[in-house]
């Protein structure tokens, strides 16, 4: 492999800014009320909208790479460790008065935001899937996986129980708009700069880890070998990926298939490299959901939607039969592998 010297990271930043800025800039033209030059109101709605998707996507993207590397496993995505089910929950619960006031001990919900509350439940199912999946101060990748699955099923049990006992009307929009996720255009900068410093700083550091996750994909004890601390690596690249997930969710909402797809699509052009890997993938990942929800508000000018879809919708039209594929892929390969011995 190649040495990363300054010069390659510069031109791999730049084809990466490239790959997003250019779908960025034609969302511009896109909006409800039309395609076209939007006049300067409107343009700057539609940059506001499109710099949201944009971060959105590049976090769960970028997440995403860390989690197939780390786990490897090609069907890792940034929700299986439990960040969605949690910020949905909180989420859901944040529009409960009662249960606000009880957990602020009557300080009411204006205390806390909505995407406070959303990123501290992410945090704590993560913290709860780090706990029970550590033996011996050892993260078990299998074991990740396992865990994951079960306390994302817990927490939507618990979200479609209280939404079955309490019908509460302050939860506009019903248990869909925590289900599927959307970009908010109502966020202040209150709500939005703390999510984007977290994304910004740890994506930086991402990247400085990029050329440990090579390592990482070759095994406990090839790494090892190379002089990497792999258990340190799991817990710092995990936990700084899950922080850069849920500051994401926390703004959208579960917005699905985003971090599965783009890795792989970038992994098609400049393969497992990392350290290439990492900025293509986040530069994709931009460009897709802005494209998306463009697509969206374009949809929403004709007769039969006339309403702005959930762009959590569309990626989950695209995503799923992408994971499918992914699925029929790996089986043919392993029965390839088992054919030729």
């Amino acid at each position: 492999m190649k040495p990363w010297t300054a010069g390659r990271l510069i031109a791999a930043l730049l084809i990466s800014a490239l790959v997003w800025a250019i779908p960025a800039a034609a969302c511009l033209l896109v909006g409800t009320g039309g395609f076209g030059w939007p006049g300067r109101d409107a343009f700057w709605f539609r940059l506001d909208v499109v710099l949201l998707a944009s971060l959105v996507g590049a976090a769960l993207s970028a997440a995403g790479v860390v989690y197939q590397a780390i786990l490897r496993n090609p069907l890792a995505e940034p929700y299986l460790l439990g960040v969605s089910s949690g910020a949905m929950l909180f989420s859901y619960l944040w529009h409960l008065p009662w249960m606000t006031r009880f957990v602020l001990l009557g300080s009411g919900r204006d205390a806390v935001g909505e995407q406070v509350f959303a990123f501290a439940g992410a945090m704590l199912a993560v913290a709860i899937v780090f706990i029970l999946a550590t033996r011996g101060g050892r993260l078990e990748p299998v074991t990740l996986l396992l865990v994951g699955v079960i306390v994302n099923a817990v927490n939507g049990s618990i979200f479609l129980l209280i939404n079955a006992l309490v019908k509460d009307p302050a939860a506009q929009g019903g248990p869909l708009r925590f289900l599927v996720g959307g970009l908010q255009t109502s966020l202040t900068l209150r709500d939005l700069v703390p999510a984007a410093v977290v994304i910004c700083i740890g994506w930086v550091v991402l990247l400085v880890l990029s050329g440990q996750l090579n390592a990482a994909l070759l095994g406990e004890a090839e790494a090892q070998s190379l002089g990497v601390r792999i258990h340190r690596l799991r817990w710092t690249a995990l936990t700084i990926a899950s922080l850069v997930t849920a500051s994401a969710v926390a703004v959208s909402g579960p917005i699905g298939f985003i971090g599965l797809v783009c890795p792989h699509v970038a992994r098609l052009i400049v393969r497992n490299d990392q350290r290439r890997l990492l900025p293509l993938a986040t530069a994709m990942g931009a460009g897709l959901l802005a494209v998306a929800d463009a697509i969206a508000r374009g949809l929403a000018r004709t007769s039969t939607i006339e309403t702005i879809l959930p762009v959590g919708v569309l990626t989950g039209l695209l995503g799923g039969p992408f994971f499918l594929f992914l699925l029929w892929r790996n089986r043919r390969r392993a029965m390839l592998l088992e054919a030729g011995q």
